[in-house]
């Protein structure tokens, strides 16, 4: 689990890569706790974040946590974009964007998403 959450460099800029692919319910909730710590160390509107969700297993009590954490985050973070989603169910995914109140796009790929993340 140590190498899920770092920061990847891309054409300059630093993006927090947040690798839940293929994570149970319960090694996302350990993975929320330490993004929350990573995102929280940063001043307000500086962190790009990718996240992946490729066969990541989401259960209810996972969706409430990740509708809190990004709620808890949206302060810290100046564009997120995320790749994986088709795992999601589309409601939770609808719900995640609603509650947060944040735009979050879905790409195919990483590569994809970490472009559109540098875009100035």
């Amino acid at each position: 689990m140590d190498n899920r959450i770092r920061f990847v460099r891309h054409r300059g800029k630093l993006i927090l890569l947040i690798d839940i692919s293929h994570c149970t319910p319960r090694e996302i909730l350990t993975l929320a706790e330490e993004v929350q710590r990573q995102i929280a160390k940063h001043p307000h509107n500086s962190v790009l974040t990718l996240a992946d969700f490729t066969a990541a297993h989401f259960d209810k009590v996972v969706a409430t946590r990740v509708k809190e954490l990004l709620v808890l985050n949206r302060p810290y973070v100046k564009r997120a974009a995320w790749v994986g989603t088709e795992s999601l169910p589309k409601v939770y995914y609808e719900n995640f964007k609603s509650f947060s109140q944040r735009e979050l796009p879905s790409f195919k790929t990483r590569e994809e998403a970490m472009d559109w993340l540098v875009e100035e």
